[in-house]
């Protein structure tokens, strides 16, 4: 699976934007897909995961109620819905490829990584 995420921009505080992550291949409508951001200087952490079908997702806690996570598989595409942006929300987001039908938390366990996008949010 290939993968290209898009959608990342300046924002400010308490503004929104959604990150797209578009996919090619034929595997991607039975895999679990997850979005990691990475902020200068720290390790690469997971933010929201989505399984195969969407019927289950998950988020870290600090996105909570803010961030929401969906897919079209006719589309071959997941999406990240960011609200309430803050600044700490600063990072480089990429979109991974799961290894299976369920998301996971842990990045090494996604096999494929777009390129990331870049979310500035401002003060």
């Amino acid at each position: 699976v290939q993968l290209q995420a898009s959608g990342g921009g300046l924002v400010q505080a308490g503004g929104s934007l959604r990150l797209s992550c578009a996919a090619s291949g034929r595997t991607f409508s039975s895999i679990a897909m997850g979005w990691f951001r990475q902020a200068p200087g720290k390790e690469r952490e997971f933010v929201a995961g989505i399984s195969w079908n969407g019927g289950r997702t998950g988020y870290t806690d600090s996105v909570k109620g803010r961030f929401t996570i969906s897919r079209d598989n006719a589309e071959n595409t997941v999406y990240l819905q960011m609200n309430s942006l803050k600044p700490e929300d600063t990072a480089v987001y990429y979109c991974g490829a799961g290894a299976s039908d369920y998301y996971t938390r842990v990045a090494v366990e996604y096999h494929s990584w777009g390129q990331g996008t870049l979310v500035t949010v401002s003060s």
